[in-house]
């Protein structure tokens, strides 16, 4: 997914880039407001700040959204509901007070996408794909797993969890990721509870490598 961070702020910048690079976006940064509309082709979804030295992000904004269907997601210090109501008709899907966690801009940003139909394993997509690795076959369509041409009882949330790493195709997913996804929140429990159905993932397909542990990161596709 391409993100491009319309941010004047460098230091905010710095450490914003690398994080959201880690977590498998391409991201390009946009230091002023001028510019920005030059830079919308082939984008899937803008964090504007509003604070920009040379134009105010709210019209900024409003312009973006003219110009482009493209997603838009305000992360600004204006954390008033008079700025948020604004920031909202001016055409934002979505409204971020500074500071954030990563992890919850990580979820928003997939939770938007999501929303306009573009994230194509979401919670409550319908689709008709097929994944396959080894012996091991995921169909969405059918909501059906089988190893070796025999069926696998899931759960809900182990199914969803194993669509997302198999339908990344050995990109990482996130923890934060999964767990917007499949659970639609964050909890302090929450890693562990991820933690166990992967276990259980792994137990029940008699495959343990086919989920694989990058650590403090999330889960990718393995070699069965």
């Amino acid at each position: 997914m391409r993100v491009l961070l319309v941010e004047d702020d460098d230091r905010v910048a710095e450490a914003l880039v690398p994080a959201l690079t880690r977590r498998g976006f391409q991201v390009d940064r946009q230091a002023t407001g001028r510019g920005t509309l030059d830079r919308l082709a082939g984008v899937d979804v803008v964090l504007l700040d509003l604070g920009l030295p040379d134009m105010d992000g709210v019209t900024l904004c409003r312009a973006i959204r003219a110009a482009s269907d493209v997603a838009i997601i305000v992360v600004s210090a204006r954390g008033e509901i008079d700025d948020r109501i604004l920031g909202l008709h001016a055409g934002a899907d979505d409204y971020l007070v500074k500071p954030y966690d990563v992890g919850e801009l990580v979820a928003r940003v997939h939770a938007v996408r999501r929303r306009r139909g573009a994230d194509p394993v979401g919670v409550g997509a319908v689709s008709t794909e097929v994944f396959e690795t080894g012996d091991v076959r995921v169909d969405l369509g059918r909501h059906e797993v089988t190893v070796a041409g025999e069926s696998v009882a899931l759960s809900r949330k182990e199914f969803q969890v194993l669509a997302l790493v198999m339908a990344a195709g050995g990109a990482v997913c996130t923890r934060e990721r999964i767990l917007a996804e499949v659970w639609g929140r964050t909890w302090s429990g929450a890693n562990r509870t991820l933690d166990v159905h992967v276990a259980t993932l792994r137990t029940k397909l008699g495959r343990p490598a086919l989920l694989e542990t990058v650590r403090g990161v999330g889960y990718r596709l393995g070699q069965v």
